[in-house]
This record gives structure tokens, sequence and C-alpha cells, in this order.
């Protein structure tokens, strides 16, 4: 059965994922995946649905990353950056 034009679209959008992010580029929050504990764990730095964040730069070997949100600095695995969902803009 092909697939419309809008599930291709979310298909597009649920693939971009914030490990994926260069640096110097901001992006929206659209979705955290992943069990409850690691939401939970997100939601608590901040990292939910609607805001802005930035990658600042990233480690020698490129794990962990640091990035901007809410006007702070916080280094994430990419490990846990996969499983935030986000759009560039």
């Amino acid at each position: 059965m092909p697939r419309s034009p809008s599930q291709e679209m979310t298909e597009q959008l649920l693939d971009m994922t914030l490990d994926k992010l260069p640096v110097g580029s901001t992006a929206r929050i659209e979705a955290l995946k992943g069990d409850d504990l690691c939401k939970k764990r997100l939601m608590a730095l901040g990292l939910v649905r609607g805001k802005e964040i930035s990658l600042e730069t990233k480690a020698p070997f490129g794990d962990p990353r640091i990035y901007t949100i809410l006007g702070y600095r916080l280094s994430i695995r990419n490990e846990d950056a996969r499983n935030i969902v986000v759009s560039s803009l």
C-alpha cells in the first residue's frame, strides 16, 4: 500500500534527532522517544516540546555534545540525543 505525502513527511520528521544536528544549528524539540524513565530525565533537564535548542560544540571524538537550551549549556551523550526528535529552524 503506497504511503500518503503526510505519512512520508511524518516519517522524515521523526528521522531528525538531536544527534544529527550540525554544530552552530538551532532546532525545535518536537518529541521525546524512549522509555518513561528516559523521557522524565530529559524533561527534568528542560528538554520539552516546543523549546529551541542549539548545538554549541562537540567533544573531539563527537561524544558528548554541548547544547544551549533555556539560557544554559547542557552536555548530552549521543545515545540520549537519539531520543530527542527535532525540527530544524
